[in-house]
């Protein structure tokens, strides 16, 4: 990516967050990567804010991070990962940069909120940090993150696995799963994604589609009324929610003076088509920084340079020309 941004013709806008990749060697890297690397840097040459480096995660320490396969037990992390966690956070903490964490289950959260209220007042530390996923995060939690001014980053991973949580834990905890009404009720800042590329496509209409119905892509029903954002609350969580992780306010997350104003022509009218259509919408003209990124019918005379062909070449987008195609697939 940074070759990329470092040519003309950057289509997109992207803030990222440094993952550790190799477990016991952490700490060191962490070192490494604080007095080397400078978080708020564009490094796109030809796009405001094409490529920047946000800050620390979600994997701060491998040992430290829990998984979301909700066939297997819950687990727990050993004193050792928890050492590990508290001499990184301390590392990025005393260097001020923003920190994501994947947190999945509660009992990971729990330990991990207890290190965080440690590090952060013994670092006086003031920088944004979130909790990416969540999804059993309980009220008393929920409050542990609002009193250290976090957020959280919510995704649609149960909209593929929620059956196998539905088994497993029973359709009570499954209705509140995640809490994103609790969540937002609680003044927590919340972003809404896709958890791409690990476990889902980037396609974001697949994630509205999850939390405004709370449906599986099977079709069984997880989460409750009350549970479930109403279409304009959704898109605001993928909007003006998530620019608050990249601390990108004042310049993105809506059509207004001042702001940079990418905007996609959708294939559909998302506020006012069947729910069950919601996950079929895709953009048929993208425009970033006053570029034309992307078109399709009824737009291709405003199509850019074709892209060379697509990799790897399994990927569905090489054989279906797109994601959610149903009179394609």
């Amino acid at each position: 990516m940074p070759t990329l941004a470092a040519q003309p013709g950057l289509s997109i806008r992207l803030s990222n967050f440094i993952f550790a990749r190799k477990p016991g060697i952490e700490v060191d890297a962490w070192k490494t990567w604080t007095a080397e690397e400078k978080p708020d840097l564009n490094r796109a040459v030809a796009r405001l804010n094409g490529y920047v480096l946000e800050g620390a995660g979600e994997i701060l320490v491998c040992a430290a991070s829990d998984f979301e396969n909700f066939m297997a037990p819950r687990p727990v992390l050993n004193e050792q990962a928890l050492q590990e966690l508290t001499e990184v956070t301390r590392v990025i903490a005393s260097h001020r940069w923003p920190i994501r964490i994947h947190a999945t289950y509660d009992e990971p959260i729990t330990r991990i909120l207890d290190v965080f209220e440690q590090v952060f007042k013994e670092t006086d530390y003031r920088s944004r940090w979130a909790i990416d996923h969540a999804e059993t995060i309980p009220t008393h939690n929920i409050a542990r993150v609002k009193a250290l001014g976090g957020g959280i980053a919510i995704q649609n991973r149960l909209a593929f696995t929620g059956e196998f949580f539905l088994e497993r834990y029973g359709e009570q905890a499954s209705a509140s799963t995640a809490p994103i009404q609790e969540i937002v009720h609680a003044g927590i800042p919340v972003g809404a994604g896709t958890d791409a590329t690990r476990v889902n496509s980037y396609n974001p209409w697949l994630s509205l589609a999850w939390i405004v119905t709370g449906q599986t892509a099977g079709g069984t029903q997880i989460a409750s009324p009350s549970n479930r954002p109403s279409r304009e609350e959704a898109l605001w969580l993928y909007t003006l929610g998530s620019v608050w992780f990249s601390g990108e306010e004042d310049v993105k997350g809506r059509i207004a003076p001042d702001q940079y104003a990418d905007f996609a022509i959708l294939s559909a009218d998302y506020l006012s088509v069947p729910e069950e259509q919601i996950g079929t919408i895709e953009s048929v003209l993208t425009v970033t920084g006053g570029d034309v990124v992307y078109s399709a019918p009824p737009f291709t005379t405003f199509a850019p340079e074709q892209l060379s062909s697509v990799h790897p070449e399994w990927s569905p987008v090489a054989v279906f020309g797109g994601f959610q195609r149903a009179d394609e697939a």
